[in-house]
Protein backbone atom coordinates (compact mmCIF):
# COMPACT_ATOMS: atom_id res chain seq x y z
CA UNK A 1 0.00 0.00 0.00
CA UNK A 2 2.80 2.57 1.30
CA UNK A 3 5.66 3.01 3.65
CA UNK A 4 6.59 5.34 6.16
CA UNK A 5 8.91 5.83 7.91
CA UNK A 6 9.23 8.61 11.11
CA UNK A 7 12.50 10.30 12.03
CA UNK A 8 13.59 13.26 14.23
CA UNK A 9 13.46 12.13 17.28
CA UNK A 10 15.72 12.50 20.42
CA UNK A 11 16.85 14.34 23.65
CA UNK A 12 15.56 17.49 24.40
CA UNK A 13 15.17 19.91 27.38
CA UNK A 14 12.08 21.57 28.48
CA UNK A 15 10.66 24.21 26.45
CA UNK A 16 12.64 23.23 23.04
CA UNK A 17 11.49 22.62 19.83
CA UNK A 18 11.76 19.28 17.57
CA UNK A 19 10.86 18.66 14.54
CA UNK A 20 8.98 14.88 13.47
CA UNK A 21 9.45 13.82 9.66
CA UNK A 22 6.95 10.89 8.20
CA UNK A 23 8.33 10.10 4.70
CA UNK A 24 5.83 8.15 2.72
CA UNK A 25 7.43 5.87 0.06
CA UNK A 26 6.48 3.10 -2.17
CA UNK A 27 3.06 3.16 -2.89
CA UNK A 28 1.65 -0.09 -4.35
CA UNK A 29 -1.98 0.78 -4.69
CA UNK A 30 -2.86 1.34 -8.31
CA UNK A 31 -3.74 4.58 -8.78
CA UNK A 32 -2.79 6.36 -5.64
CA UNK A 33 -0.48 8.49 -4.65
CA UNK A 34 0.57 10.36 -1.78
CA UNK A 35 -1.95 13.16 -1.74
CA UNK A 36 -4.45 10.21 -1.54
CA UNK A 37 -3.48 9.80 2.17
CA UNK A 38 -4.22 11.35 5.24
CA UNK A 39 -1.53 11.18 7.89
CA UNK A 40 -2.26 10.83 11.80
CA UNK A 41 0.91 11.28 14.16
CA UNK A 42 0.38 9.15 17.72
CA UNK A 43 2.39 8.71 20.51
CA UNK A 44 2.79 5.56 23.12
CA UNK A 45 4.36 5.26 26.33
CA UNK A 46 5.36 1.94 27.74
CA UNK A 47 2.34 0.60 29.58
CA UNK A 48 -0.06 3.02 28.13
CA UNK A 49 -2.59 2.72 25.17
CA UNK A 50 -1.30 5.20 21.44
CA UNK A 51 -2.69 8.74 22.07
CA UNK A 52 -3.51 10.26 18.62
CA UNK A 53 -1.83 13.82 18.45
CA UNK A 54 -2.19 15.47 15.20
CA UNK A 55 -3.93 14.38 11.96
CA UNK A 56 -4.20 16.13 8.79
CA UNK A 57 -6.65 14.53 6.25
CA UNK A 58 -5.94 14.50 2.54
CA UNK A 59 -9.95 14.47 2.00
CA UNK A 60 -10.49 17.81 3.23
CA UNK A 61 -7.60 19.49 4.29
CA UNK A 62 -8.41 19.57 7.64
CA UNK A 63 -5.96 19.31 10.73
CA UNK A 64 -6.64 18.36 14.03
CA UNK A 65 -4.55 18.07 17.33
CA UNK A 66 -5.23 16.42 20.51
CA UNK A 67 -5.59 18.98 23.74
CA UNK A 68 -2.86 17.86 25.28
CA UNK A 69 -0.81 19.39 22.59
CA UNK A 70 -3.23 21.93 21.16
CA UNK A 71 -1.26 25.08 20.77
CA UNK A 72 2.46 23.32 20.76
CA UNK A 73 2.29 21.24 18.12
CA UNK A 74 1.81 21.40 14.36
CA UNK A 75 1.28 19.43 11.70
CA UNK A 76 2.22 20.01 8.28
CA UNK A 77 2.93 18.56 4.65
CA UNK A 78 4.73 18.92 1.61
CA UNK A 79 3.35 16.95 -1.02
CA UNK A 80 6.28 17.17 -3.03
CA UNK A 81 8.35 15.80 -0.42
CA UNK A 82 6.16 13.00 0.34
CA UNK A 83 6.63 13.91 4.11
CA UNK A 84 4.50 15.11 6.70
CA UNK A 85 5.77 17.01 9.29
CA UNK A 86 5.14 17.55 13.49
CA UNK A 87 7.05 20.14 14.92
CA UNK A 88 6.86 20.12 18.90
CA UNK A 89 6.97 23.32 20.61
CA UNK A 90 7.58 23.87 24.16
CA UNK A 91 7.90 20.72 25.15
CA UNK A 92 7.27 19.48 28.43
CA UNK A 93 8.51 15.91 30.25
CA UNK A 94 4.96 14.38 29.15
CA UNK A 95 5.51 14.48 25.60
CA UNK A 96 8.62 12.52 26.57
CA UNK A 97 7.11 8.71 24.21
CA UNK A 98 7.61 6.67 20.93
CA UNK A 99 6.32 8.64 18.47
CA UNK A 100 4.79 7.14 15.09
CA UNK A 101 3.10 7.95 12.08
CA UNK A 102 -0.18 6.03 10.15
CA UNK A 103 -1.71 6.82 6.81
CA UNK A 104 -5.16 6.30 6.20
CA UNK A 105 -6.49 6.22 2.39
CA UNK A 106 -8.84 9.82 1.69
CA UNK A 107 -10.02 9.54 5.21
CA UNK A 108 -11.01 12.72 7.17
CA UNK A 109 -9.50 12.69 10.60
CA UNK A 110 -12.58 12.50 13.14
CA UNK A 111 -12.92 9.27 11.31
CA UNK A 112 -9.30 7.99 12.15
CA UNK A 113 -9.85 6.74 15.64
CA UNK A 114 -12.65 4.10 13.85
CA UNK A 115 -10.44 3.27 10.88
CA UNK A 116 -7.86 0.77 10.12
CA UNK A 117 -4.45 2.39 8.75
CA UNK A 118 -3.28 1.91 5.17
CA UNK A 119 0.40 1.48 6.63
CA UNK A 120 2.19 2.41 10.21
CA UNK A 121 5.79 3.64 9.87
CA UNK A 122 8.09 2.31 13.06
CA UNK A 123 8.81 5.38 15.64
CA UNK A 124 11.17 7.96 16.78
CA UNK A 125 11.87 8.25 20.31
CA UNK A 126 11.52 12.05 21.89
CA UNK A 127 12.62 12.09 25.58
CA UNK A 128 12.43 15.34 27.56
CA UNK A 129 14.40 16.08 30.30
CA UNK A 130 13.18 18.78 32.79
Amino acid sequence: DVQLQASGGGSVQTGETLRLSCAASNFTRAGFTFGDYSIAWFRQVPEKGPEEVACTSSLDGQSTYADSVKGRFTISSVKDAMTVYLQLKDVVPEDTANYYCAAYLRAACIAVPYLTSSAQGQGTQVTVSS
